[in-house]
């Protein structure tokens, strides 16, 4: 599907009133059925993780800065694969809902043994890369994968004008009132971490 017609949206494409939850540079678009988590620094509130999940899966989201001309998504693709590779994974390059994405099998972050099903979905926009890492139930098609890819797809990404290194994480922050001292949802600690990260530079 082509993001400029189901998204997820640069915040330049949107003239809706629709209200968002405002994490910096992601709004998210309030969903029944799917929770917003965040893992944050509480000293800085820069949030070090975004989870969108339901009881059986959940996506993490995390937006970078890219090159104007696109084309990230293929190298970060590349470097995904050889570190899954690498530490005893098991992955392939499929044509998924949002384009090529890989269908993993990874370690899990907490040390069990045995592999745990993953899929990688590279997104671009302009200026912006979103990488969603689906777990669980998502990771294979049916009610729970195509609920939390709509609710990927609701996203408006905050890119700003500053210049950052192309696969520099464009920061993510706790929305206002939790930064007030209203708790964010934690959420249990992530069984798949961040995945690998992006260090092309240029």
């Amino acid at each position: 599907m082509d993001r400029h017609e189901h998204g997820p949206w640069d915040v330049s494409e949107v003239s809706d009133d629709i209200e968002r939850l405002d994490l910096g540079s992601v709004l998210v678009t309030p969903t029944e059925g799917v929770n917003v988590q965040v893992q944050a620094d509480q000293s800085t509130g820069s949030v070090t993780q975004l989870n969108l999940t339901r009881p059986d899966a959940m996506v993490q989201v995390q937006p970078y800065a890219a090159p104007r001309s696109g084309g990230l998504w293929e190298e970060v693709r590349g470097q995904i694969k050889s570190s899954i590779n690498s530490s005893g994974g098991l992955v392939e390059v499929v044509d998924g809902p949002f384009g090529p994405e890989l269908r993993a099998k990874v370690s899990p972050s907490d040390g069990s043994q045995g592999l745990q099903p993953a899929r990688f979905v590279g997104i671009e926009g302009p200026r912006w890369f979103l990488r969603a890492v689906f777990l669980g139930a998502a990771t294979v098609p049916g009610e729970a994968a195509d609920a939390l890819e709509a609710m990927v797809r609701s996203l408006v990404i905050v890119r700003g004008g500053e210049a950052m290194p192309v696969g520099a994480p464009i920061p993510l922050r706790l929305p206002q009132e939790a930064a007030e001292g209203v708790p964010a949802a934690a959420g249990p600690p992530s069984p798949f971490e961040r995945g690998p990260e992006i260090t092309e530079t240029r």
